[in-house]
């Protein structure tokens, strides 16, 4: 699986503003919703509930909360690099500065699953994690996201 079948070029953002993990999930939320059609509170609320169960803060600045949606028909994402890391209850204690939304169908199973597992793998090179961060123009994410890595690693 690309990254560029999930996800849209104006679903990044390069410079996001947010000063707390509620804060930013929303911000993230409303973003999600002007490129999918699905409320920001429903997308909000959605991944709140997800959080609730244990954060998506997966160590090393990086998050990627994710939900599932009923009247939905396919796997979105959308990413984020923050303009200063927060507090996000990482498993690390670490703050976070990239984030990567994932919406998903309900009924999507293990294409959701596949999807996860693809941000995950690109989000634990840090090399590719380190060019993340080192721009903040949302064209350059974009195309850094979505290009292959030069090993067929991931």
């Amino acid at each position: 699986m690309n990254l560029g079948d999930i996800l849209p070029r104006e679903a990044v953002i390069g410079d996001l503003r947010a000063s707390s993990k509620k804060q930013l999930l929303q911000a993230i939320a409303e973003h999600a919703a002007d490129l999918t059609g699905l409320s920001a509170r429903e997308i909000f609320d959605t991944i709140l509930q997800r959080e609730k169960l244990g954060s998506t803060g997966v160590g090393n600045g990086i998050a990627i909360p994710h939900g599932k949606f009923p009247n939905f028909d396919r796997i979105t994402g959308v990413f984020a690099r923050l303009s200063a890391p927060i507090d996000f209850d990482a498993l690390d204690d670490q703050p976070v500065d990239l984030v990567f939304l994932l919406l998903a169908p309900e009924s999507a199973g293990a294409d959701h699953l596949k999807a996860l597992s693809r941000i995950a793998r690109l989000m634990r090179d840090p090399v590719r994690v380190a060019h993340l961060r080192a721009t903040s123009d949302p064209d350059a994410l974009y195309d850094y996201l979505v290009s292959e890595p030069a090993s067929n690693a991931a």
